[in-house]
């Protein structure tokens, strides 16, 4: 598998090694493959594919925004137990494309399920079943408005579907994670291990985001993708369950900037190679070492997006605890969080406490001042609603300097706790979003 190396030309890449990147494993069932559609004007890979030959069963989480991708109004009249391909593409978000974006999923569907029939038809045993369009999602991400690009991603897919891998080593990974990217400078990927009963079980996962990322994802409707795919046979409704349940810790407790996108999705494919015991719920114990493997996997690439913010210098971490509500918790969490004067303050390595004192009261939530703690990392700033006594800046700005900081606020007011993960702005986010389209 040879890497394409315009993907990783950009000036603005931070790491382009391998060996700097978790090595995600194999998931037996599952075949990638990821080309150029030249979609960029430049040859870099902007297309991707993922092929379940026997199906997997699966489960979406999308975003809450009112308006969303073609790819999401397609993905949402499908109504199948067993998914059969995923099509990624990236520089158009196909949408408020209207109808000649759906148009262009159809026809899209329909060249996809021919090749791919096509190709099973070539397998020594023959055909066994012809694959439906109604049998493949998409995902989009990139520029909205643009009309899309239907003739030149249909041009690619003999192509796409010829170089399907089946044994996907570290490079079919990280070829396929650099294929999604947008205005991101590195790829992301997470893997873990974990037994179900006696059953080992693979998790590999890639994402991408690094602009336009304050997700709000639910589930039932989620720029920032995710997708996770394992060999466990977990039923769909139980996938669902533990996306739902996991995903208010993880992606919906980050943000960059504030904005939801139009086209936000985490997904997860579970191919069912390993013959696990049967899951019947999702309280069922054999469930549990699963469940936090997916959350690990969940939170790395949270945490991976955040830390690839445009123009992001610094990793923050904002803790929020001793709340009366979690919601009460993740509402001043996220106040501070998206709180363009305590970003920048972030980025220019000040310590000004009041930015956040501002933050958490335009949360609107009901606090005693008397009882508020402000700590930047170990250094107590604020105690019992006032600046303490022996508050040495120095100290603190020198704190401020490292690339990952803690925000701790303490209400002192109850048992919740909420945190949320977010970086910095810099001039180069604006130099980012001011040339996006070009």
């Amino acid at each position: 598998m040879t890497i394409n190396l315009k993907n990783l030309l950009n000036p603005n890449i931070k790491i382009s090694k391998m060996g700097d990147f978790q090595e995600l494993k194999r998931i037996e069932g599952l075949s990638i493959s990821a080309v150029s559609a030249d979609l960029y004007g430049d040859g870099r890979d902007d297309l991707s594919l993922f092929y379940f030959k026997d199906g997997a069963k699966y489960a979406v989480l999308y975003t809450k925004s009112k308006i969303v991708s073609e790819s999401i109004h397609w993905n949402l009249k499908v109504n199948n137990k067993l998914m059969k391909a995923l099509l990624v593409n990236t520089k158009n978000a196909n949408t408020f494309t209207g109808k000649q974006g759906f148009q262009g999923l159809k026809e899209l569907s329909k060249s996809l399920s021919k090749h791919l029939t096509l190709k099973l038809a070539q397998a020594p045993e023959g055909v066994r079943d012809v694959i439906d369009p109604n049998e493949i999602i998409f995902a989009s991400t990139g520029v909205i408005g643009d009309v899309f690009p239907t003739e030149k991603i249909k041009e690619r897919i003999p192509y796409l579907v010829q170089n399907l891998k089946d044994n996907q080593n570290k490079y079919v990974w990280f070829k396929a994670a650099s294929s999604i990217l947008t205005t991101d400078t590195r790829p992301k990927l997470a893997f873990e291990e974990c037994e179900i009963g006696s059953k080992k079980i693979k998790i590999s996962a890639i994402a991408k985001g690094s602009g336009m990322i304050a997700p709000n994802l639910s589930g039932d409707h989620a720029t920032m993708l995710a997708f996770i795919f394992t060999d466990a046979n977990i039923p769909s409704t139980i996938l669902k369950g533990l996306l739902s349940k996991n995903i208010n810790t993880t992606f919906n407790a980050i943000t960059i900037d504030g904005d939801t996108s139009t086209n936000d999705a985490v997904m997860i494919f579970a191919t069912g190679k390993v013959k696990n015991s049967k899951i019947y719920n999702i309280l069922d114990p054999k469930l549990k070492r699963f469940e936090k493997a997916l959350h690990n996997v969940m939170l790395n690439l949270s945490k991976q997006i955040v830390i690839d913010g445009e123009g992001a210098k610094k990793f923050v971490t904002i803790n929020v605890i001793k709340a009366r509500s979690m919601q009460g918790a993740k509402k001043i969490a996220f106040s501070v969080a998206n709180s363009p004067l305590v970003k920048t303050a972030v980025a220019g390595e000040d310590p000004n406490y009041g930015r956040i004192i501002m933050a958490i009261g335009k949360s609107e939530e009901n606090i005693v001042v008397n009882n508020l703690t402000i700590k930047f990392g170990k250094f107590t700033v604020v105690e019992n609603g006032q600046q303490i006594d022996n508050y040495n800046e120095e100290v603190v700005k020198n704190y401020m300097m490292w690339d990952a900081i803690e925000i701790n606020i303490e209400l002192n007011m109850g048992k919740s706790n909420f945190t949320v993960y977010t970086c910095d702005f810099t001039k180069d986010y604006i130099d980012i979003n001011t040339d996006y389209r070009n």
